[in-house]
């Protein structure tokens, strides 16, 4: 039997055909937000159809829809909540996507659907795991007692949104310094940005678009601003990861999104600053830090699982 996993995301729409955690097709489209949520459900219908046909599955071959979406998935009511990325406050999604379907259908946080996929497929032993994703925003999802945790609203892990000693940037959410607004890979780039103003030298002048990896990429190259900037960056990360550790101390804390791709440059740094900044630091044992590995597979495959 097979399972779809779905990953609504503010650029695109991917789908996977799954069966003994293994993605064995997808396919995708743009999302092209704004617009009304009915016609994002239609193109997910689309989609869904997509798979089966190009695998010659009828519907009785599919056990599950799983989608993971980019805001509060309330699973009380099937509704998405505070889509802000999609331009929703208070949307029904289950139940037209299910009828549309005719199939069961989940749907969960992309950030906790992300972590449930890393967890369950990525090997991992301990019974408690936190993920934060780092990207465009800072996100992520707890597991408890082998368990996927979304709290009592439904909207646990928004790690990004609690606040940390910093510049004063403004959040998107309407705080200042709060931990995405200094430490995401958009924070990140806006940093580099301002520096380059007032260093002409820099490596990053011959980028024709500076992204984070360009900082990344220039500190490894030995350029003295961007090495800068990336102490600046991963202590702001580990004071971050710190509070969650001492707050949670799990087992594993992996590390996702786009920012994670830099590996070694991020985490040898990060590693050895959260260690000095975690309550715990003369323990037994303490919270082991890794890197994600199974990148953009992990909300398909996530989304897949829900329902278990």
């Amino acid at each position: 039997m097979y399972r779809i996993g779905i990953d609504l995301g503010g650029t695109n729409i991917a789908a996977g055909l799954v069966r003994d955690l293994e993605i064995l097709d997808r396919v995708s489209v743009k999302t092209n937000v704004p617009r009304p949520l009915e016609t994002i459900i239609d193109d997910m219908v689309d989609l869904v159809h997509t798979l089966m046909d190009r695998n010659g599955l009828k519907r009785t071959d599919i056990v599950r829809v799983g989608v993971g979406v980019p805001c509060t998935a309330n699973v009380e009511n099937g509704h998405m909540e505070d889509a802000n990325n999609l331009g929703f406050d208070d949307e029904p999604f289950l139940e037209p996507l299910r009828e549309k379907l005719g199939l069961p259908v989940y749907f969960g946080n992309d950030a906790n659907v992300a972590a449930w996929g890393e967890y369950k497929t990525g090997g991992y032993e301990e019974d408690s795991f936190l993920m934060v994703t780092i990207g465009t925003g800072i996100g992520g999802g707890i597991i408890l007692n082998g368990k996927l945790w979304d709290g009592y609203n439904f909207a646990a892990g928004e790690f990004g949104h609690m606040t940390i000693p910093g510049d004063g940037s403004l959040c998107t959410c309407g705080r200042r310094n709060c931990f995405e607004a200094c430490a995401s890979a958009t924070a990140l780039i806006r940093q580099a940005k301002e520096a380059m103003e007032r260093d002409p030298l820099t490596i990053l002048h011959q980028c024709g678009e500076v992204e984070a990896k360009s900082v990344f990429d220039g500190a490894a190259a030995g350029d003295a601003l961007c090495i800068r900037l990336l102490d600046t960056y991963t202590t702001c990360l580990a004071e971050g990861m710190a509070n969650i550790i001492n707050i949670f101390q799990p087992g594993t804390l992996c590390i996702g999104g786009g920012v994670s791709k830099a590996g070694t440059l991020l985490l040898d740094p990060l590693k050895a600053k959260t260690a000095e900044r975690i309550c715990s630091k003369n323990s037994r044992r303490n919270t082991r830090i890794v890197l994600a590995k199974l990148d953009n597979d992990a909300g398909i495959l996530g989304a897949a699982l829900l329902g278990n």
